[in-house]
């Protein structure tokens, strides 16, 4: 499901003072973080996540890859 842009200025301002949970880092996206951010999804409903600089990944590509394996939708995408 599509999410509406009312949808998403509300989730965003919910993820403003919301700390960061999931760290990509230079071993990408595996299996052990998908689960991590399907366990924490499945607890919080919102999550924030962060591309650390050591990734080879940019903050796009790791949130597109994450919610096409994660089956979720980015609400926002910060960086490049």
């Amino acid at each position: 499901m599509e999410l509406t842009s009312k949808q998403r200025a509300q989730l965003r301002s919910l993820a403003t003072n919301m700390d960061t949970i999931v760290h990509v880092g230079k071993d990408g996206i595996g299996d052990n973080l998908v689960k991590q951010v399907n366990d924490a999804l499945e607890a919080r409903e919102l999550i924030k996540g962060r591309v650390l600089e050591n990734s080879l990944l940019t903050a796009r590509e790791a949130a597109e890859e994450l919610s096409v394996a994660a089956r979720c939708e980015v609400v926002q995408v910060i960086g490049s």
